[in-house]
């Protein structure tokens, strides 16, 4: 279990200019007296591609810390421009504001930052090198990622399984009152919701084999109910014939086979004649 539960952050100066300072209110609660004094910190993320060009803006050491709820404003200088390459000072970037005690961090609060320009032609048209003087930001502060991590805080009881922690693996899902609760919330039903389609939509083409397999099956029944009825009911005559043609077939077919013993014996005899020796006259 945590000591110290973040409550919530409020971004003070939101929009604002490119070069103004930062501003956050921070609200938390202590459950315990602590030993230390808690390390707030606000970094920039200056580039996607490299962590080199990531600045420090500012840090804060807040203690001593009283028992019971919290809260204080945290103020950050703008970043250095000529650390950040020019392709990307503008567009979409990341600030991470965190907090450690005694060195271990054990929350971490991310926000996605819009730089434009504050008009459209520029907008429409940036110019090679950029107009800082004219770029705004936007934090998106109503959707903070926000991560916890289990460290030890003053007595060994409090550290957690395995200490020190690998960070930075998050801690179990935040607590309702905590700060970020309710977007982490959010997400574990969007994931769930999306794996139970998975489980319960099956592949395309299913549904209609297996429905053609059963109408396959119910033709077949119903053509052998028929031929069943065929079968039990002796009236039916086979190709329309009667009982007296039949027999006359029956006797037409009994005369070809002695017409065929009959010659077949003829060409017995002539054979045997054949291969009798002729006396030839001297």
């Amino acid at each position: 279990m945590s000591v110290v539960s973040l409550l919530g952050v409020k971004v003070v100066n939101n929009p604002a200019k490119f070069i103004d300072k930062y501003e956050f209110e921070i609200t938390f609660e202590c459950l315990e007296a602590l030993e230390k004094d808690l390390e707030w910190k606000l970094t920039y993320v200056g580039s996607a591609t490299s962590d080199q060009y990531d600045q420090e803006l500012d840090s804060l050491l807040v203690g001593p810390v009283p028992v019971g709820v919290n809260k204080f404003i945290f103020e950050a200088d703008s970043p250095n421009i000529t650390r950040i390459p020019d392709a990307d000072i503008l567009g979409v970037t990341v600030i991470l504001l965190t907090c450690a005690y005694d060195g271990r961090e054990f929350v971490r609060v991310g926000y996605y930052v819009n730089n434009e320009y504050d008009s459209e032609e520029l907008n429409a048209e940036p110019p090679a090198k950029p107009i800082v003087e004219r770029v705004r930001r936007n934090i998106l502060s109503e959707k903070p990622r926000v991560t916890r991590f289990a460290i030890k805080w003053d007595s060994d009881a409090s550290a957690p399984p395995e200490y020190p922690p690998e960070q930075p693996e998050a801690d179990l899902v935040a607590d309702g009152e905590e700060y970020g609760a309710e977007e982490a919330e959010e997400e574990a039903e969007e994931e769930a919701a999306a794996e139970t389609a998975e489980k319960t939509d099956g592949p395309p083409g299913e549904d209609a084999e297996m429905a053609g397999v059963e109408q396959e099956a119910e033709n077949g029944q119903e053509d052998g109910q028929e031929e069943e009825e065929m079968s039990e009911d002796g009236s039916v005559d086979i190709e329309g014939e009667s009982e007296e043609e039949l027999e006359e077939e029956e006797e037409g077919e009994g005369e070809g086979e002695d017409d065929a013993m009959e010659v077949d014996d003829g060409e017995k005899q002539a054979a045997a004649a054949a291969a009798k020796p002729v006396a030839v006259a001297s």
